[in-house]
């Protein structure tokens, strides 16, 4: 178990800042654990000698030893009441009140004051500002909340405390039960991170699900959730789905990797089923929490009703799971038991006037085939069929093929009771057979999650301290940009470059060029300019004799098209074939959760119109550097369509690794775009590069 187990199931509970003031926190606090808790609770409150018939006290360190300190006293003596609980060996605390960061400048500074107490003295504090805590195997609701949750196995955190007050409220109406419930707040010292932690240790938690608005800490997020998943579930709904951190990106990487990309990207790698709504959140939970994960993503639809069956049908097409092949024997079985209007193939319509038995035969039949991993049922209600009977026949089909089965017996109070008793059982049944295919899905890409496969990260041998002086240079920059003259970085990390030199004068470009073999191509080299090609500030296919003038021109339109801008030289580079490859684009964002975002795509000058780019949070081993690869659109480019050689994969893939460990090693990389990439069938070459750096983090 973790360390935060105490937080949840304390022996002892205060409440500093109760008071029996009709309509105060204090009150309402007190009175949710007073009625349900299994434990003891003390008031604290200097002014009162009792609150609500229980004894008073003036302070924690007066009152009975105390597991968990619940505050709500106001803002001014928050930290007061912290310390005088901490002094006394509380390690847990709530802080229910507001008026800190949410608050502007002077809660901030509260704030971190706050956060600096309680490292001082190592709590588990949860909030400021926030609406409580539940644990519902000891009863304590924790909480100013209405409503107490009921006992189940789904633990539920929220940044939104308002949320948690209506989730519970429906929740209690369709029957669905927590084990611990808290209210993130300002989470100024605990966080989500925390509390997957401390949920994937926490045998009785079968599932996670949170409502959030944002991750702090996405890197450690993602390595802990990413190692919880394995054994539990988790599911998030996140808001806030803007990518306005894209407007201010200067790379084609930080234009198209916005802050949703990275959370996407993010949950994705972390394991994390993110739902879109918050009927997804709990659709998914209630198959998540009383099912088994099917052994193959072929389903198998039973029903009584056409339509309904072919909603069903279209439902399983939109995800993720696929309608079951049934095998012969399965065919020739049901012909012989179904009437024969009945349709054997999948889906079975065992028609209207079917009874429990032929139901139950169908389905037993149809979970027998080894091509069906779980099983949809879905009925509408007749008089010929109870669904209090049905309710018990899935139960019992369900137990003995050890498959999953989720329901759509559709109805409103013909379907209740039987829909008690199913998830009393674990199984979960919903009105919209849609709804019953998405939580089947549900179970189907956690399946997928469990058996997917990372590698630790390859450490290549890199010259760091050559990498380290060339972003020093950057210093020297009003703007931090590096471009093609930082093309030595990648050579330090392994990243192969054409053969070129940059000058800053006519005839010394042409003696470059007269060194190199075939013709060559020009650039203009200037951190003012990105898009070189559009201004005419590039010449392909220039031969020794055309380099003198070829030089002059692109100089010349570069002032023409940006007077002030800064000309470092021109880049003389050897040309590459590039009708036989194919063009692709590796890059970095740093975002400000996740931290380094890497990026794969199609490259050249329309990466940002295509945008068929792939997206890691690094660093990233081989086989996620090989599936950014496989990922994008224009992947059979690069396996050789259309007659084409194939690239050199191996190549790309490694190049990718190679940045990931180079952005990894230095956090002052903030962006950082390689397009193109060119890869060809002997490997590749970066013929471009710009990135911008941070100069305080080297």
């Amino acid at each position: 178990m973790g360390r935060l187990r105490d937080l949840f199931a304390p022996e002892t509970v205060a409440v500093v800042g109760a008071t029996d003031r009709e309509g105060a926190v204090g009150r309402a606090i007190l009175e949710n654990l007073h009625a349900d808790f299994r434990g003891d609770v003390v008031p604290v409150n200097p002014n009162r000698e009792s609150v609500l018939g229980l004894e008073s006290y003036p302070d924690v360190a007066s009152a009975p030893p105390v597991d968990l300190s619940v505050i709500v006293v106001p803002p001014s003596i928050v930290l007061e009441a912290i310390e005088e609980s901490a002094e006394v060996g509380v390690e847990n605390v709530v802080v229910i009140t507001a008026g800190f960061s949410e608050t502007g400048g002077e809660g901030a500074a509260r704030e971190r004051e706050l956060r600096d107490l309680a490292a001082s003295y190592d709590l588990n504090l949860v909030g400021p500002n926030s609406l409580g805590i539940m644990n519902t195997q000891t009863g304590m609701n924790a909480t100013f909340g209405p409503e107490n949750a009921i006992e189940g196995s789904v633990s539920f955190m929220s940044q939104s405390g308002a949320f948690i007050t209506a989730v519970l409220d429906w929740a209690n109406e369709q029957g669905i039960g927590f084990r611990d419930v808290v209210s993130l707040g300002n989470k100024s010292v605990l966080d989500e991170t925390d509390f997957v932690r401390e949920w994937g240790d926490d045998p009785e938690t079968d599932v996670v699900i949170g409502y959030l608005e944002g991750i702090d800490h996405g890197d450690e997020f993602v390595e802990v959730a990413r190692e919880v998943s394995d054994d539990t579930p988790i599911v998030l709904v996140k808001s806030g789905r803007t990518s306005a951190g894209a407007q201010a990106a200067s790379s084609h990487t930080g234009a198209i990797a916005g802050s949703e990309a990275a959370y996407e990207t993010g949950l994705e790698q972390a394991g994390v089923l993110r739902a879109q709504s918050v009927q997804e959140l709990f659709d998914w939970a209630r198959a998540l929490s009383g099912l088994p994960t099917p052994e193959t993503d072929c389903v198998a639809v039973v029903t009584n009703a056409g339509g309904p069956g072919v909603l069903t049908t279209d439902a399983v097409g939109d995800s993720t799971l696929s309608m079951a092949g049934f095998t012969d024997e399965t065919i020739d079985l049901l012909a012989e038991t179904m009437p024969e209007e009945a349709n054997v193939y999948n889906p079975i319509d065992v028609i209207g006037d079917a009874d429990v038995e032929r139901f139950e035969t169908a389905l037993d039949i149809a979970l027998s085939d080894p091509n069906v991993g779980s099983a949809v049922v879905v009925s509408a209600p007749t008089a010929v069929l109870a669904y209090d009977d049905l309710s018990e026949v899935v139960i019992e089909k369900r137990n003995e093929h050890e498959k999953p089965i989720v329901t759509s017996l559709m109805g409103g109070s013909r379907s209740r009771d039987a829909e008690a008793v199913l998830r009393e059982a674990g199984i979960p049944n919903y009105f919209d057979p849609a709804r019953a295919v998405s939580g089947l899905d549900a179970l189907e890409r956690y399946r997928s999650i469990r058996e997917a496969t990372t590698d630790e990260p390859t450490r290549f041998d890199v010259d760091r301290e050559r990498a380290r002086e060339i972003l020093e240079t950057a210093r020297d920059r009003a703007d931090n940009r590096l471009g093609v003259e930082a093309m030595e970085l990648l050579e330090a990390y392994g990243i192969p470059t054409p053969t070129g030199e940059i000058v800053d004068d006519p005839a010394d470009a042409r003696s470059v060029a007269e060194s190199i073999d075939g013709d060559v191509v020009l650039k203009i080299v200037s951190p003012d300019i990105s898009h070189k090609s559009d201004i005419g500030g590039v010449r392909v296919g220039v031969a020794d004799d055309e380099v003198y003038d070829a030089y002059e021109d692109v100089v010349a339109k570069a002032r023409n098209y940006q007077p002030g801008a800064t000309i470092i030289g021109v880049q003389v580079q050897e040309m590459l074939d590039l009708e036989a490859s194919t063009e692709t684009i590796i890059g970095m964002n740093r975002d400000p959760q996740f931290g380094p975002l890497l990026l794969f795509g199609l490259g050249g000058i329309f990466v940002e119109i295509l945008e068929d780019t792939s997206l890691r949070v690094a660093p990233i081993g081989e086989s996620e550097a090989r599936e950014m690869v496989n990922e994008i659109k224009a992947a059979p480019l690069l396996r050789g369509a259309r007659g084409r050689d194939p690239a050199d994969v191996d190549a790309v893939v490694e190049s990718i690794q190679r940045l990931s460990q180079l952005v990894t090693d230095f956090p002052a990389i903030l962006e950082l775009d390689v397009n193109p990439l060119v890869a060809g069938s002997d490997g590749v070459q970066a013929i471009d590069l710009r990135l911008t750096v941070d100069t305080e983090e080297l």
